[in-house]
């Protein structure tokens, strides 16, 4: 292979993750040369393109129910369906539709001169959006494409409308490249790796592909990925990776890994964040209020705090007492005083307060928040001495009972112990002993 200063490579691969041992092996590689592609490609070491084998329906069957479900563009572009049946699941147009899609990302990615985006994509669609999950569709690409941060509006407009009755010029642009050039040959079967225009025959492994690249360079000029096996990347530093973060809170969902990044929801400080990880990762459990008050509304006036982040409760945003809203993003004040809900009895005067109210009442009168009435002061205090008289009066009576409890118990030991007297003078008690019996019965006689 000639050496150069930079190595143009091409990967020939499919969207379709049903089609068994082959699409896990293709899944797996892309995962795993992902951190090492991006480098190279953000070093301006290398020059990578994507591609996506199409076939065409024969022009006598373009109306028959098996190229409309496996065709886009009125039979141009067909795709084998992923599940080998007709009748369940999804079809061979899908798998075209989500082809071009990945290759509109890359056109739009390579635009903003950042391709390497196509890697985190693929990657990320792949773990989002299966087929098994019944992800497969344009919603949950929208939401990958979203985290990474293209536009949506760029990507449609690049995929056209597959219904249309014409070439699409990307895909007509692929069809006409598997027709081998050169020293390379057709490419029929996937997935196949094409580096400087030489078809790769070898391992599709992480190692082996990486070598085969190295080998273009011309020596001395090699990057350092190729010289050293450590090949990790913190892909967690640009944009967080496209996972879920906090900012406020300083929690993200990005964990940088030797392959790439995973997006999962952290543990932090002892609370278990769950979601997603791409899109939320909300706080659960006990001492979720306590980071960040737990993703909800909150907000300190004259160093007094309200939150909506409830503890326990299936709503774990929910506005105080004192307030109304989403809990999430707002929580206005209740005027309690203009809502009549709260001190509206005749002598009561209101003035509503930030999370609540204060109320009082004309002249000499008390206000009873629980009754939400005023009454006189010196009514209360009448009450609480007639309360004191009766409780005084209550003691006195408990301890006339008990007296005469104890006078009675007294009382009737004592009477006791006289009749046990009087008795023992008439009739022997039986603690004593039997008195002997002078009866001469059962002695014989004396002679």
């Amino acid at each position: 292979m000639r050496g150069s200063l930079r190595v143009e490579y091409e990967l020939w691969t499919n969207s379709n993750d049903e089609c068994g041992p082959k699409c896990d092996m293709l899944m797996h590689f892309l995962k795993e040369f992902k951190g090492a592609a991006q480098l190279l490609e953000k070093g301006g070491y290398s020059q990578f393109t994507p591609h996506y084998i199409t076939w065409y329906c024969p022009q006598a069957f373009v109306v028959s129910k098996q190229c409309k479900s496996q065709c886009i563009n009125h039979g141009r572009y067909c795709a084998p369906d992923p599940e080998q049946d007709f009748s369940t699941g999804y079809d061979g147009k899908d798998v075209v539709v989500e082809n071009l899609r990945q290759l509109c990302v890359f056109n739009v990615a390579n635009v903003i001169k950042k391709p390497w985006i196509w890697w985190d994509y693929v990657t990320d669609f792949h773990i989002r959006c299966p087929m098994k999950d019944k992800k497969y569709n344009k919603k949950c690409a929208e939401t990958v494409i979203k985290s990474l941060g293209l536009e949506v509006k760029k990507i449609d407009k690049c995929m056209g409308d597959p219904n249309d009755d014409s070439d699409h010029p990307l895909l007509k642009m692929e069809q006409d490249s598997q027709i081998g050039k050169g020293s390379r040959g057709d490419v029929t079967i996937l997935p196949t790796l094409v580096v400087n225009n030489r078809q790769y025959r070898g391992q599709l492994g992480r190692k082996a592909v990486l070598k085969a690249i190295c080998a273009g360079f011309e020596e001395t000029t090699e990057p350092n990925v190729c010289l050293s096996d450590d090949m990790e990347t913190n892909e967690c530093l640009s944009d967080n990776g496209g996972c879920w973060q906090d900012k406020a809170a300083n929690v993200t969902a990005c964990r940088d890994t030797f392959r790439g990044r995973v997006c999962e929801c952290p543990t932090f400080n002892g609370v278990q964040f769950k979601g997603d990880g791409y899109n939320n990762c909300e706080p659960a459990g006990p001492g979720k209020c306590l980071i960040n008050h737990g993703g909800c509304w909150h907000e300190t006036r004259n160093r007094k705090t309200f939150s909506a982040c409830q503890e326990s409760g299936e709503r774990n945003c929910k506005c105080p007492a004192g307030f109304r809203g989403d809990g999430v993003k707002k929580c206005h004040d209740i005027d309690e005083c203009k809502e009549r809900k709260a001190c509206q009895c005749p002598e009561c005067s209101c003035r509503d307060t930030w999370g609540g109210y204060d109320c009082t009442c004309s002249g000499d009168l008390l206000y009873i928040k629980e009754h939400d009435t005023c009454i006189s002061k010196t009514a209360v205090k009448a009450k609480e001495a007639w309360a004191a008289v009766c409780g005084i009066l209550v003691a006195l009576v408990i301890v006339a009972a008990g007296g005469y409890v104890v006078y009675k118990y007294r009382l009737r030991s004592y009477m006791d112990s006289e009749i046990r007297a009087i008795m023992a003078q008439y009739m022997p008690l039986d603690s004593q002993g039997e008195v002997p019996n002078d009866s001469h019965e059962g002695h014989p006689l004396a002679h």
